[in-house]
């Protein structure tokens, strides 16, 4: 009777080392994640490096994978999510190398300052399924790869629209994604840090409705900081250095955006609408962050 036990918990060990190792031979890639700053405020961008060292032992993968990032509270609820493809698409990583991309991601406005977990994976947006990593597992191929302190929202520099401006708008498919239209000239407004500091824009154009690109100028003080050409439709996140001969000596900024073609879009659509408002450049996110 003993040998028949002594047999069985062998054939178990075995199985299991077996399944170990034929895990570990599945692993795609050992994922990593770090910011500029590990202290956030909410609102604020978070300048993420993610990396993926594809294993020597890396399985053929014929389809595209997506990473999931999930950012949750010290309860482990969700707070927001970040997912995205990956600079290379999964399908041409190659056994040994190394996978490294940057993204800024902007911290959503919650009530909830303190400990911010982030876990990440890949999955399929075929089927659902998910690859296994190396890395430090939470179950269900979720992988833990950084913490984070979120601060309040009132740490962050406070950028206010001054003029030229319409009102906040939000997108129906999703509540978090909101926007402001520019008219020819906006302001926004704020508070001088008197230090170097960048300043994300994130704008959307509608240079297809003219024959050149549209040009949005970035001033102070009419001292022109720079002219973003916009020849493509789509989102696109500017970084502009502001450095303290840029920012001056006042207490408080007023940025010009100035759009050189505007349209409307009800002499536009032929009476598919009847907005009347003169529209320069969508503004999504808008940040100045100290360096």
């Amino acid at each position: 009777m003993k040998v028949k036990l002594i047999s069985a918990c062998l054939v178990c060990v075995l199985w299991i080392a077996c399944g170990f190792n034929e895990n570990r031979a599945l692993q795609v890639a050992t994922p990593s994640f770090s910011v500029n700053n590990i202290l956030v405020p909410l609102g604020g961008p978070i300048e993420a490096t993610f990396r993926f060292d594809v294993k020597e032992t890396l399985p053929a993968l014929k389809q595209d994978y997506r990473v999931f990032v999930h950012i949750l509270d010290a309860n482990e609820e969700l707070l927001w999510t970040d997912d995205h493809y990956p600079l290379v698409p999964t399908s041409k990583w190659s056994p040994g190398e190394t996978v490294e991309y940057k993204r800024t991601i902007f911290v959503p406005i919650y009530p909830y300052v303190g400990k911010a977990i982030v876990r990440l994976g890949l999955y399929s947006e075929l089927n659902g399924s998910r690859l296994p990593l190396d890395g430090e597992h939470v179950g269900l191929n979720e992988y833990q790869v950084a913490i984070l302190q979120l601060l309040p929202h009132s740490e962050n520099i406070s950028l206010v629209p001054k003029r030229g401006w319409h009102g906040l708008e939000v997108a129906a498919a999703d509540a978090s994604v909101e926007w402001r239209w520019t008219k020819k000239r906006a302001v926004l407004s704020f508070q001088n840090p008197k230090r170097d500091s960048l300043l994300y824009l994130d704008l959307e154009g509608r240079p297809k409705l003219f024959e050149a690109p549209q040009i949005v100028t970035l001033s102070i003080e009419n001292k022109t900081l720079a002219e973003l050409e916009l020849a493509e439709s789509g989102r696109v996140l500017h970084r502009l250095p502001l450095s303290v001969d840029d920012l001056g000596d006042t207490e408080t900024i007023d940025l010009q955006i100035a759009v050189d073609k505007t349209f409307t879009p009800a002499l536009l659509d032929k009476g598919t609408s009847f907005d009347p408002r003169e529209l320069g450049v969508r503004v999504f996110k808008v940040a100045v962050q100290q360096q």
